[in-house]
């Protein structure tokens, strides 16, 4: 249970944002799957498997953070702080993963960008969340949080290269910002923690993503941002794409 009163607009908005993203994974590995010529109950598999790991994480988590496990800030190491690690392995194992080779490989790179246009909603739901006082105000954009501009911008970048004005150059620069703004509030959400309380106690403490349903911001959001940005860049440093490659990568999960 959360300590504060969070309105349903938050209670709703985290976990609704969520099943829209793994959605979108889920038809774009469609989409990129039947592009490359993979057979349908090949595709219907790999999506079971990637719906099975993405329940049993959330389940797991979900337990962990109803029991109190995660809010444990005294504990050494602070459980929180190893669902970090966690979420970053996952994301690293997701680009990795046959699911994120065949979008690698299948999508155009309109798509891969437009992809990260949910932190433009995310970032304004988060900002509700500083002004009912649930989150810290110096993770959303009137703080030290500037990944709005990576959503805003991932709008016009694909547009851009899906009408053939702009290409792999303006997506470079544009992959390496979103990824450094996206670092930055990793750094500054674990710098918030009770463990190091950088930016001061009280308000500015981070505490809200221990509990449910604020756990999907880590667990879903994070992840899946880490693991699009992980995507374009070995799409766009790798040789050229092949419907081999993408089909005989590794097996997810």
């Amino acid at each position: 249970m959360f300590p504060r009163e969070a309105s349903p607009l938050l209670l709703i908005g985290f976990p609704a944002l969520a099943v829209v993203l793994v959605w979108l994974v889920l038809v774009g590995h469609w989409l990129a799957a039947r592009r490359l010529g993979v057979p349908g109950s090949t595709a219907r598999r790999r999506t079971r498997r990637f719906l099975v790991a993405v329940l049993a994480t959330q389940a797991g988590v979900s337990a962990l953070a109803f029991a109190g496990v995660l809010s444990r800030f005294d504990a050494r190491p602070p459980p929180l702080l190893l669902l970090v690690v966690f979420v970053a392995g996952s994301a690293q194992l997701l680009a990795r993963s046959v699911i994120g080779r065949t979008m690698q490989d299948g999508l155009p790179l309109a798509a891969l960008v437009g992809f990260h246009a949910f932190r433009l909603p995310l970032e304004l739901v988060m900002h509700r969340a500083a002004t009912e006082g649930v989150m810290p105000p110096q993770m959303t954009f009137t703080g030290w949080n500037f990944d709005v501009v990576s959503g805003g911008s991932a709008i016009v970048v694909a547009a851009l290269v899906g009408l053939g004005v702009a290409g792999r150059r303006l997506v470079l620069v544009w992959n390496a910002l979103g990824t450094a703004l996206l670092l930055a509030i990793v750094v500054i959400a674990i710098a918030s923690t009770p463990v190091f309380a950088a930016f001061g106690r009280g308000e500015a403490l981070n505490t809200f993503i221990a509990y449910l349903p604020f756990t999907t911001l880590p667990t879903v959001m994070v992840a899946l941002a880490m693991a699009g940005h992980l995507v374009l860049w070995r799409r766009l440093l790798a040789p050229t794409p092949t419907v081999d490659r993408a089909v005989s990568a590794p097996t997810f999960g």
